[in-house]
């Protein structure tokens, strides 16, 4: 073995300082030698690749003594004299190579025991077992794809350091088989709610990033400037009013998935840009949301993971089983033993509040209180699936009046494991009414408050035009991938989570 393999295997990125630099200064002069030699890796534009490891292992009785060519990168090497053992990992896992200076040739089995731990290369040879069992490629050819001039953590420890791995995700995916099962886990996840939704006669739509008037969620926005017409514009915080116009449309059922923007805080559950999805769906409403969002969760569940139950934060959530359906009002009841059916008007609320402890801010209203009330002592009992329905009217300004109470509204959210997973409503399409609503949250924001909503005078114009009855539904897809990744920290689930700048 020579010293840089040993040194790799031994220690890794984990060296000593002045080792690394070594190893890497080892590294360049290799590669400067393949190209005085005109044995330049990154000459090469294209490989054959036949197989993948789990692949030839899952099919090992249709594959012994075929020939496969497979690619990847080489995690480990032992030589020993003429032949050798290297393990190659690819997009599926890992499988064992034999090396051996008589079936590559005398001329290219120096070049292989030069190669790295890091190094990509591609192997043609047949399939074969080992003594010891271990399914294998016997090599016949080793080609070396790509030259690594870095030195890859060692195995053993990975990279420990959680901002590490996030600043380097392409490291961490390879050293991690957890972060890449994620990332995967991930992508086929959101191919799953795609097929459930166009076979329902959903149509995916893309809307504008950059708006002017960032309505449809409370939050504060990122702003920027356009130079080219010299105006002021917004990131999108939400997908919501542009979807509403393509209903207007006549589209009747929409969706998209996509970034939006929140100049917030950062923590285990938020960060300030992030994956939402939208769906509206003319012609029914909150009740028919909620049907079909526990429909998907328990289809995305069987399809992704083969099961409905799944283990998260220690706790097994059922997502198999019906949702519990619960009021906001008989939730803070249930928990907390206040029961605003009782407190009808701003000053009880807010004496409510006093008794219990809630701080509240002096313009708050009932509905902003019973909120309150539902943060502190509601949502972390939300551990099984749970949608909470009819939320007050003061924090919903998009969403229809409940016919039997106009204190409320027809609004649900879904709570899993004490966290936020949607956020429906019976959409508001009576234009007269939402102006109004617009005009009580242009009061909040001159009062100061930086999620407040603005009037958008076009979107009311879409409503004077005329909205059929819908049902619509935001979605944290992030917050699904962590629940069915078993994964507590939004970070894990985003391939290059927002960071403070190095050098700050």
């Amino acid at each position: 073995m020579s010293e840089e393999n040993r040194k790799n295997n031994e220690h890794g990125a984990n060296a000593p300082e002045q080792d690394v630099n070594q190893l890497r200064k080892v590294r360049r002069e290799k590669l400067a030698n393949l190209q005085s030699e005109g044995k330049d890796p990154f000459e090469i534009v294209k490989f054959d690749q036949t197989h993948h490891s789990m692949e030839i292992k899952n099919n090992y009785a249709e594959l012994e003594n075929k020939e496969v060519t497979i690619a990847g990168r080489m995690m480990s090497k032992r030589v020993m004299g003429k032949a050798s053992f290297c393990n190659i990992q690819d997009l599926e896992g890992n499988i064992q190579v034999y090396v051996a200076r008589d079936d590559i040739g005398a001329d290219n089995y120096p070049g292989f025991k030069k190669m790295d731990i890091g190094d990509i290369v591609g192997i043609k040879g047949h399939v074969f077992t080992t003594k010891t069992g271990e399914i294998s490629v016997h090599a016949s050819q080793v080609t070396l794809l790509s030259k690594s001039l870095q030195i890859l953590p060692e195995k053993f420890h990975g990279l420990t350091n959680s901002d590490l791995r996030y600043r380097q995700r392409y490291v961490d995916l390879i050293m991690n088989e957890d972060a890449k099962r994620t990332m995967v886990l991930r992508s086929r996840i959101i191919s799953t709610i795609r097929r459930y939704l166009d076979e329902r006669g959903f149509l995916e739509v893309e809307t504008p990033m950059l708006v002017s008037n960032a309505g449809g969620a409370a939050a504060r926005p990122f702003e920027t400037h356009y130079n080219a017409l010299d105006e002021d514009m917004k990131l999108r915080i939400s997908l919501e009013l542009y979807l509403k116009r393509l209903i207007v449309g006549g589209l009747e059922r929409v969706y998209e998935i996509g970034r939006v923007f929140r100049n917030e805080g950062l923590d285990t559950k938020h960060n300030p840009e992030f994956t939402l999805m939208e769906l509206y769906q003319a012609y029914t409403d909150y009740n028919g949301m909620m049907d079909l969002t526990e429909d998907m969760y328990r289809h995305v569940a069987e399809t992704v993971l083969g099961k409905t139950v799944v283990e998260y934060d220690g706790k097994e959530i059922d997502l198999g089983k019906p949702f519990e359906r619960i009021t906001m009002t008989d939730a803070i009841k249930k928990y907390s033993g206040v029961d605003f059916n009782e407190i009808r008007d701003d000053e009880s609320a807010k004496k409510a509040a006093d008794e219990k402890n809630i701080e509240y801010e002096a313009h708050h209203k009932r509905g902003d209180i019973m909120n309150l009330f539902f943060e502190e002592f509601c949502e972390h009992e939300m551990i099984q699936p749970t949608f909470v329905m009819d939320h007050p009217i003061e924090i919903s300004p998009l969403t229809k009046k409940h016919p039997d109470d106009p204190s409320i509204v027809q609004r649900f959210e879904l709570f899993i494991n004490g966290a936020e997973m949607a956020n429906a409503y019976s959409e508001l399409n009576d234009p007269i009414d939402q102006r109004e609503r617009f005009k009580a949250q242009d009061a909040l924001a001159d009062l100061g408050d930086e999620e407040a909503n603005h009037t958008d005078e076009d979107f009311l114009n879409a409503l004077e035009i005329g909205m059929p009855p819908t049902g619509g539904i935001g979605y944290g897809i992030d917050r699904l991938v962590m629940l069915l990744t078993g994964n507590t920290t939004i970070r894990e689930v985003i391939a290059f989570p927002t960071l403070k700048s190095i050098d700050k």
